[in-house]
């Protein structure tokens, strides 16, 4: 069964920072894509930045120049480093993966969310 663990997520200063983690585990043959989704209270799931296995970054215009998304193949392991934080990013944040298991089929997985808020 694969899992999506995420990390790093807590409450920062506007103009703070703030890395996420996020590990993929279980028996995994490859991952395509990987990324980073939030959500605000009373707003819909929003992409925020994605990475596929081969670098291809794709970001949101709201965080373009403030966020970096990485990845390490070697851990399956996505972060994103979020500086100049504002309060608008307060959200809850899940890491998402485009995975291959092994002997399966490629599927849509999830993270359980980390809580960021940024206050004023």
């Amino acid at each position: 069964q694969v899992q999506l663990v995420e990390s790093g997520g807590g409450l920062v200063q506007a103009g703070g920072s703030l890395r996420l983690s996020c590990a993929a585990s279980g028996s995994i043959f490859s991952i395509a894509l990987m990324g980073w989704y939030r959500q605000a209270p009373g707003k819909q799931r929003e992409l925020v930045a994605t990475i596929t296995s081969g670098a291809y970054i794709r970001y949101a215009d709201s965080v373009k120049a403030r966020f970096t998304i990485s990845r390490d193949n070697a851990k399956n392991t996505v972060y994103l480093q979020m500086n100049s934080l504002r309060p608008e990013d307060t959200a809850v944040y899940y890491c998402n993966g485009l995975i291959v298991p092994s002997g399966g089929r490629a599927n849509d997985y999830w993270g359980q969310g980390t809580q960021v808020t940024v206050s004023s």
